[in-house]
């Protein structure tokens, strides 16, 4: 017995004698006829026909343009040509299919009616997109940043596909908030990933998402987004006027204004501006309005920013003014505040930096014995959540322990080997950003 292809696409290209590039070229021009002229057609490459042929992809990965190239292709639709093969026609058996043909008719008016409805989307489809933004925004912590930028493009395709669907401006209105969302997610996820500049186009992104669906807090997350990325970049000057550009969006609620002073503050003390630093500090622990947003407080996770992301921001303030004793006190309440969550729930940047930030301070003191002991946290964060806030702690930390005064002293000699272990070890993705700052060093 012959063996059946795997699919029916498979057999009907071998019936045809489709190539592999036949099929490409054949896609193309269809789906220019089909989708019409332009850069957002379906495109289809070798790899993805054998992958189409082989029955590896599923007909709902497909998007609905794709579908329709392939149904005026082969006159089937997605499902059937990308399941088995009927089977060989058997001489005794009808040679017509009625209940096929029938399915297959019904599947079609389906489609057809779908798309010469009113051009919108379901509501329950755009239900489930806000409550997968919202989920990838709450869970961020928890996942390694590469896994949150995988999760990221899926949705961020899966609302661009939404968005060509629809007319309806309420409906237009709400995905734009969404795709600005997740270009949010985005950006934070390339800069803990060590990639600053693509992390700084995503969060232009985001701004302009946030400016075209007229949603100040997003705007205002972006803003801050790109003053965090000048402050880790060498450009505190920036920093300080992105931050408080920032500040001027409306709509703003506590938790926002927190997150942007706390920004501010720490520019500050990179330019050494102790009297600024220490004021921002101030306003960013006095914010007790009771104002909330939709964004940093009706969703929060990674748009929102804990009191423990406020002590580790706070900490490291400290020790760029040079104020050891500040840094400890903001440092150990970080630490108090993340480790008195569920294992589940603790945020390994928050950690990571907290114990850090702790490190650095009684290293200040001379206190090599009590750094070590800080540092304890740092050895069981997994190489993939070692994000750049941590790396470029670390890296400030390996500098200091390389001062001529420690080189002939033990125990900071075994610090520094383990702290560089622990740099080289990370994710390949993020060791561009451990030299980032080491200017920084307090």
């Amino acid at each position: 017995m012959t063996d059946q292809p795997e699919t029916l696409l498979k057999l009907l290209c071998d019936k045809g004698n489709l190539g592999a590039e036949d099929f490409v070229e054949l896609f193309d021009k269809t789906a220019a006829e089909v989708v019409g002229k332009g850069n957002r057609n379906p495109t289809c490459s070798i790899r993805t026909a054998f992958r189409w042929k082989s029955g590896r992809t599923r007909p709902e990965a497909l998007s609905a343009d794709t579908r329709r190239v392939l149904q005026a292709m082969f006159a089937r639709d997605a499902a059937a040509l990308l399941a088995p093969p009927p089977p060989a026609e058997d001489p005794s058996a009808p040679a017509f299919n009625l209940e096929h043909e029938i399915d297959m008719t019904a599947r079609e008016a389906h489609d057809d009616a779908s798309e010469t409805a009113a051009a919108s989307v379901s509501d329950t489809s755009l239900d489930q997109l806000t409550d997968d933004v919202a989920s990838l925004a709450c869970v961020y912590a928890s996942l390694p940043a590469i896994e949150v930028f995988r999760r990221g493009r899926t949705l961020q395709e899966e609302l661009h596909n939404q968005r060509d669907r629809t007319q309806i401006p309420a409906q237009q209105q709400r995905l734009l908030v969404l795709t600005g969302q997740t270009m949010a997610l985005l950006a934070a996820a390339a800069f803990n990933l060590g990639s600053f500049d693509n992390a700084r186009r995503l969060a232009r992104a985001a701004d302009l998402y946030g400016e075209s669906s007229r949603f100040e807090p997003l705007r205002a997350y972006a803003d801050g987004m790109l003053a965090y990325i000048a402050y880790f970049t060498g450009m505190p000057a920036e920093a300080v006027s992105k931050a408080r550009r920032a500040q001027a969006h409306g709509g703003l609620g506590d938790t926002a204004r927190r997150r942007l002073r706390a920004i501010e503050a720490r520019a500050h003390g990179y330019l050494g501006d102790t009297d600024s630093a220490r004021q921002a500090l101030r306003l960013s622990l006095d914010t007790e309005s009771g104002a909330r947003d939709d964004l940093h407080d009706g969703i929060g996770g990674e748009f929102g920013f804990t009191d423990e992301r406020l002590a580790m921001s706070n900490s490291s303030t400290a020790l760029l003014i040079h104020d050891a004793g500040q840094a400890e006190q903001s440092a150990r309440r970080a630490l108090a505040l993340v480790n008195g969550k569920p294992q589940a729930a603790r945020s390994a940047h928050v950690l990571g930096g907290a114990a850090a930030d702790l490190a650095m301070a009684r290293l200040l003191a001379n206190d090599v014995e009590g750094a070590a002991d800080a540092l304890t946290l740092l050895w069981d964060i997994p190489p993939e959540q070692r994000v750049t806030g941590i790396l470029v702690r670390t890296g400030q930390i390996q500098h200091f322990l390389a001062r001529p005064a420690y080189r002939a002293s033990i125990l900071p000699r075994q610090l520094r080997d383990r702290v560089e272990e622990f740099t080289r070890t990370a994710s390949t993705h993020q060791l561009g950003s451990v030299t980032a700052l080491l200017s920084l060093e307090a």
